[in-house]
């Protein structure tokens, strides 16, 4: 028999494939049953979901330790696996509760929502899961060879495997939940109607996916010539790709010197659409180069193309530092603005890294060294800007604030609504702060629009000073106004037009080319004039709005789209070739309510007559 000493430092693998099986097969059956205990005591309101500082951790925690503990079972010793689980446990619940807590108002505690019972931010889940994806790869190779920094090959086989686990795992899921709605309408066909009911339980639900991924992860690990096969088609197929990559990237790169980086900047995603391409770069090139091991048989255009992709990298990266910086300097530092200043310094490493690659006779030292650097940058990324040290909340918050009262941003001008819903807490307390402190000619006006602004219920109320200011309308040289030299009314064209976004009206009314005809006629009656405003084509709408109060137009309705779409009933309107008739059948009124008798509903042709 194995002393306690030995067995703590055996690797999980001297056990028997039955017993490693039964373990990750317990796991999942915990982590169901945790899992769904929490989501009863959301949908009760009770313990622990009634405290969100505990509740958020706790499901963030039992989504992903298990999962880990599954694969580090047939890795890890038992001194490693006691010392790596509780370690993630920690940091994952230390995560969550910021994250619940920076959620809140000051002086207040998150309290759950229908849409959201655990508070978490869903990016901090997407984040976790690629963070912890890294950081057990860092962790398994590393106790693989028994070193702190393992070699890139093996960091490079652990990482690929994982994939290629969780992505099968997950897709057993599917079809294991596709076979049971199948079996489900199979017992419907002869009245049976238990398997609906069961699999529509969150006690059989939940358990149950919980346990067929920990059952497909087991699989796929005792099958590991599958997962090699597989990972080496995606890699085979991906690297073909790059050399489309580098002609696509290099002809844009190529064209700049002819546009002018103007048409790049009116984007104002600029940055955004650089990063992408220079993560699809780093990917393709990776999927090229896979392990750097010098026997990996590649075609010439395709090793070619990772030369050039090496320096293609770098002006992209260059090219989106400087975007980012302009965007920075006009406007100061938003949440989204941080992230891309983060995700820019993994890129330059990147950059950096493969240039010099692309100078070496021999790169793979390089892309190695660069490749494993990058996942360590990238685990201190994600732990900084999840945690008080760099939140981006924090962090813009202040740097606008600062613009606010440096003078660089006027009271007038400043977007008081961005520290409410985009600041979460520091957003609230900033507020809190300048309606106390702020002096100055101008200290009423902030004070007045920050109470505007705790007044809003989310953040679609930003639109509310724009609502506020009318926006008179611009009639387009096509526009044309019927009967001729007909006028149209001057509280018309002074209109607030954002109060007539609930209707297609035409292009003309947006400033914008195209033609158009507004006719005035009294469709009501009332002695005063509707407007039937007829787009064009493509927008063949035929949209009437009316005076409803002195100075205030609103939609009144449709007419049927055919009238501004064919050419005689169009013309027959401009001309004057019709008449007003009463409805075939009247209203009722009940009460304060007036009811009309909707004819039977039939699809509008798109014909015209002849």
């Amino acid at each position: 028999m194995l002393t306690s000493d030995m067995a703590s430092n055996w690797p999980a693998q001297s056990l028997p494939s039955s017993n490693i099986g039964a373990i990750r097969v317990a796991a999942g059956l915990v982590q169901g049953l945790v899992l769904y205990l929490l989501y009863q005591s959301f949908k009760a309101k009770a313990w622990p979901s009634s405290e969100p500082l505990l509740a958020g951790p706790l499901v963030l925690v039992w989504l992903i330790v298990p999962i880990l503990f599954i694969a580090s079972i047939g890795a890890l010793n038992r001194r490693q696996l006691l010392t790596w689980i509780p370690v993630a446990a920690a940091i994952l619940g230390a995560l969550g509760a910021y994250d619940v807590w920076r959620a809140a108002g000051p002086g207040a505690v998150a309290s759950p929502s229908n849409d959201n019972p655990s508070n978490l931010t869903g990016q901090l889940i997407v984040v976790c899961i690629s963070g912890f994806f890294i950081a057990q790869s860092l962790v398994m190779a590393g106790a693989g060879e028994r070193r702190r920094i393992a070699s890139y090959p093996a960091y490079f086989e652990t990482a690929w495997k994982q994939f290629v686990q969780l992505s099968f795992s997950a897709l057993f899921v599917g079809v294991t939940w596709l076979v049971l709605l199948l079996g489900s309408e199979l017992f419907m066909l002869i009245k049976l109607d238990f398997l609906r009911q069961v699999i529509g339980e969150s006690w059989f639900v939940i358990p149950m996916i919980a346990l067929a991924f920990s059952c497909a992860m087991h699989i796929t690990d005792v099958r590991p010539a599958i997962v090699r096969g597989i990972r080496t088609l995606l890699l085979v197929l991906l690297s073909w790709i790059l050399p489309v990559a580098v002609l696509v990237i290099g002809g844009f790169l190529a064209s700049l010197p002819f546009t002018g980086l103007e048409p790049l900047w009116a984007t104002r995603s600029a940055t955004a659409v650089l990063l992408g391409a220079a993560a699809v770069l780093v990917v393709l090139v990776n999927a090229a180069y896979q392990d750097g091991a010098p026997d990996v048989a590649a075609a010439p255009v395709v090793q070619g193309s990772v030369r050039v992709a090496s320096v293609l990298l770098a002006p992209i990266v260059l090219i989106g530092l400087y975007a980012l910086s302009l965007r920075v300097g006009d406007y100061g530092w938003t949440t989204s603005r941080i992230v891309a200043a983060a995700c820019l310094a993994v890129a330059s490493i990147y950059a950096a890294g493969y240039a010099w690659a692309a100078l070496r006779p021999d790169r793979r030292i390089a892309i190695s060294t660069t490749n494993i650097t990058n996942a360590f940058v990238v685990l201190g990324m994600l732990l900084t800007l999840f945690s008080p040290l760099g939140d981006p909340a924090r962090l813009s918050v202040a740097s606008q604030v600062a613009r606010l009262q440096s003078g660089k941003v006027a009271p007038d001008k400043f977007d008081f609504a961005y520290l409410r819903f985009e600041g979460k807490r520091h957003g609230h307390v900033a507020l809190e702060q300048l309606r106390a402190n702020f002096q100055g000619q101008d200290a009423q006006l902030v004070r007045d629009k920050i109470a505007a602004v705790q007044k809003m219920n989310g953040p679609v109320h930003q639109q509310a000073d724009l609502l506020a200011q009318p926006v008179p309308v611009r009639l387009s040289e096509n526009a044309r106004v019927w009967p001729k030299g007909s006028r149209l009314p001057a509280s018309f064209l002074t209109t607030n037009l954002n109060l007539l976004s609930g209707s297609p009206y035409p292009a003309c009314l947006r400033g914008e080319r195209g033609a158009c005809d507004l006719v005035l006629l009294d469709l009501t009656g009332d002695g005063k004039p509707e407007i039937v405003m007829l787009g064009a084509l493509p927008e063949p709408n035929a949209v009437v709005v009316s005076e409803v109060k002195p100075g205030q137009w609103r939609p009144l309705g449709t007419l049927p789209s055919s009238l501004a779409a064919c050419a005689s009933l169009r013309q027959a309107l401009i001309d004057g070739k019709y008449t007003l008739a009463a409805p075939v059948m009247r209203e009722l009124d009940i009460g304060d309510m007036r009811l009309a008798v909707r004819p039977h509903w039939e699809p509008e042709l798109f014909t015209c007559p002849d």
